[in-house]
């Protein structure tokens, strides 16, 4: 299901417990790394994944190389690659078993976004969680 109304968005934040964040960047100015920061500050287990940084720490949590390495359930997979390469990640959360997928804004990928519903997963397209949060008064 491709979620566009805000009260879908909020029950999938309010729902979401962890989340693997593929694409997670040690540069502080990066939206990667701010956003994984806040996501952290909001309670949520976040999984930082990036084959470049794996075993490094990111604000306090293992950096993993692949989505295939994250243990125990993902909610949801946060991504932070470019529209194209967001069809692999998207095909890797499908094969692990995430329940839904958060492509952040400016990726747009149709036809992944098509393989995940059919696969049962809930998407979220071109929105990013550190603005929906507040818009929708889910901040903790």
């Amino acid at each position: 299901m491709l979620l566009e109304k805000d009260q879908d968005i909020a029950g999938l934040l309010t729902a979401t417990r962890r989340i693997a964040l593929v694409g997670a960047s040690a540069k502080p100015e990066r939206a990667s790394n701010r956003i994984f920061k806040f996501l952290l500050e909001q309670g949520y287990d976040v999984v930082p994944v990036n084959p470049g940084l794996a075993g490094q720490q990111l604000h306090g949590e293992t950096v993993v190389e692949s989505l295939s390495l994250v243990t125990g359930e993902i909610d949801m997979v946060d991504i932070f690659r470019n529209s194209a390469a967001a069809g692999d990640v998207v095909d890797e959360a499908i094969a692990v078993g995430a329940k839904s997928v958060w492509m952040q804004l400016g990726v747009i990928n149709q036809a992944a976004a098509r393989r995940a519903i059919e696969a049962g997963l809930k998407v979220v397209m071109d929105r990013c969680p550190k603005i929906d949060i507040p818009r929708l008064g889910l901040l903790k």
